[in-house]
């Protein structure tokens, strides 16, 4: 019996071209030549000393020395030779990339070049998973965790060989002396890196139209979720703009008119906070979202009608006493606070409200340090409340048709190019409001200094002065004669 196997293909059919690749391994040995190649040393790496590792800073010197380049594109050739498995890092294993510092990198040994060409089989990597597991004790990178669980469960017909084989590689490592040990656990893991990337890496061993991306694989790579995300955010702005289109007065007609060139003041009048009977385009941008509806005072109280017929008013009451504390005064706002909790929150409330045991913990115990933003989670419970229930049926309620239907569409103001400029001409700027209010000040006290005198409550006074005992000033003091 054949088992095929269906699992992804994780970039072995697209490897690179052999030419490259013998081209790379030739300046390799020019590197790790002991006079004129890249100085490597013993290096301590925690509490063991590393034989034969090198710095990140050396590499990218020693190839811009060798190729007469700048800094960034030595860098950028050295974590090509990272990213294809010649040169591995001793710390940061995720990255696979020349850091031009001070961290530690080592040679790759011949036995896993790339033009070795061997077969990068599941089994190997399932003796590896299975081999890290037993040395993590079952704590594993989540996708190594993902690989290893799919894998025993692909190959559950011959798991325990693999275990076995797991065992028997983890028990000969333990017997080789640390360093030993800990280079030979960072080439297998570097390895497994290249092979197997993990998801959201580009693997090295792709090329060609498919490098960016393998046909094969679900997981999505850095690159092409950034073309996903640009893509949702160029559509989510064309259907902005398509919806608030004919709102903005500086893409449509502003009706009736446009009152900063025509000096007609009907459009302020009709858009009022409180009007009667609001426009239509203007009942129209109701419908757009829920917070249009509720930063609009005129939407606000049609929905306010609503709820009261459907007998929920004290939520919306609710989120605006919320939004009042939040944007009130300093000095009342623990009075607001201590009011909303005994009018929506405490037992037996007369306008109580319906929120979760969780979010009332919460917000009972933050009133006890009240503060502008205390009552935020039982406000957004509340919105979302009002936002994914009563919207939907307040949309189509008749207390909103009927707004609707009595809605004005007012008919536009057509001015002629000479009325325009005429407009403009007897146009003169407006003082500044600091100067309207030193003429208001100045206006008051020329109205005070010109107010008649009572002199019989200003000899009233004196003489309550003198029978106190005050000294009266010299202004009104009598001479005696």
């Amino acid at each position: 019996m054949t088992i095929r196997n269906t699992l992804r293909d994780h970039g072995q059919r697209y490897r690179p071209r052999m030419a490259c690749l013998k081209k790379a391994e030739k300046m390799l040995l020019e590197m790790q030549d002991p006079d004129t190649g890249v100085k490597s040393q013993p290096q301590r790496l925690v509490i063991t000393t590393i034989p034969h590792a090198i710095t990140g800073e050396d590499i990218v010197a020693w190839l811009a020395d060798r190729f007469q380049v700048d800094t960034q594109e030595a860098r950028s050739f050295g974590s090509m030779l990272v990213a294809l498995g010649y040169i591995y890092p001793l710390q940061d294993h995720k990255r696979l990339v020349i850091k031009p510092d001070a961290s530690l990198y080592r040679f790759q040994t011949p036995y896993f070049w790339p033009t070795q060409q061997w077969p990068v089989e599941d089994t190997d990597y399932a003796i590896y998973l299975a081999k890290r597991n037993i040395r993590k004790k079952g704590i594993l990178e989540i996708h190594e965790q993902e690989q290893y669980n799919r894998l025993h469960k692909w190959m559950n017909h011959k798991w325990d060989f693999i275990v076995m084989q797991a065992k028997e590689q983890y028990r000969a490592a333990k017997e080789r002396k640390k360093p030993d040990r800990v280079v030979f656990d960072c080439q297998e893991r570097a390895y497994w890196v290249v092979h197997r990337p993990p998801p959201g890496t580009v693997s090295g061993m792709d090329y060609g139209l498919d490098r960016r991306v393998d046909p094969n694989a679900d997981e999505v790579t850095g690159e092409r979720r950034e073309i996903i995300v640009l893509h949702i955010l160029s559509c989510s702005l064309v259907k902005y703009c398509a919806t608030y289109h004919s709102h903005d007065p500086f893409l449509s007609k502003c009706l009736p008119s446009n009152p900063w060139q025509t000096d007609d003041n009907t459009y302020w009048t009709l858009n009022m906070h409180n009007v009667e009977i609001p426009t239509k385009m203007r009942v129209e941008r109701w419908t757009f979202s829920f917070r249009e509806l509720l930063s609009d005072p005129r939407g606000r109280d049609d929905f306010r009608l609503f709820l009261k017929k459907e007998f929920s008013g004290e939520n919306l009451a609710f989120w605006e006493g919320c939004e009042d504390l939040k944007w009130g005064t300093a000095t009342q706002m623990k009075e607001k606070a201590e009011q909303i909790y005994k009018t929506f929150l405490a037992r037996g409330a007369p306008r109580w409200i319906n929120i979760d045991g969780k979010t009332m913990e919460i917000t009972v115990s933050g009133l006890r340090h009240p503060h502008r933003y205390v009552l935020d989670p039982a406000q957004t419970h509340i919105y979302m409340l009002m936002k994914k229930d009563s919207y939907g049926r307040y949309l189509k309620s008749p207390v909103f048709k009927d707004t609707q239907k009595k809605a004005v569409c007012p008919e536009e103001h057509k001015f002629s190019d000479a009325q325009l400029e005429q407009n403009a001409r007897n146009r003169r700027p407006s003082l500044s409001p600091i100067i309207l209010r030193q003429q208001e000040q100045e206006q008051r006290a020329k109205m005070a200094a010109n107010a008649p005198v009572d002199i019989t409550q200003v000899m009233s006074k004196l003489s309550k002065q003198g029978k106190d005992g005050k000294e009266l000033p010299p202004s009104r003091r009598t001479s005696k004669t």
